[in-house]
């Protein structure tokens, strides 16, 4: 599988997490969607034009998820570690 359709793959089962866990803080949802959204924008960009902070910001978030949800914690650090085999 291409690595781009893997990470739309694992954007989508980010967003199934969050439909079932209605339960997050507003805060959260709200960071984690806006997160999501910057996401999707650069899978439209070249790998060698995306800023290396999209990872940053995905390794943050994964661990603020990490002891209350940690499988959303977990689909974030698989979107970075198939950021970094991409060589972003």
């Amino acid at each position: 599988m291409p690595a781009r359709d893997q990470l739309q793959k694992q954007v989508d089962i980010l967003r199934e997490q969050l439909e079932k866990h209605p339960e997050l803080p507003l805060e959260k949802r709200e960071a984690l969607e806006a997160l999501i959204a910057k996401f999707e924008v650069q899978l439209q960009l070249e790998p060698a034009t995306q800023p290396p902070s999209i990872a940053d910001d995905l390794g943050l978030a994964a661990n603020s998820f990490e002891l209350e949800h940690p499988a959303i914690a977990g689909i974030l650090r698989n979107i970075v570690v198939t950021l970094g085999n991409m060589g972003i």
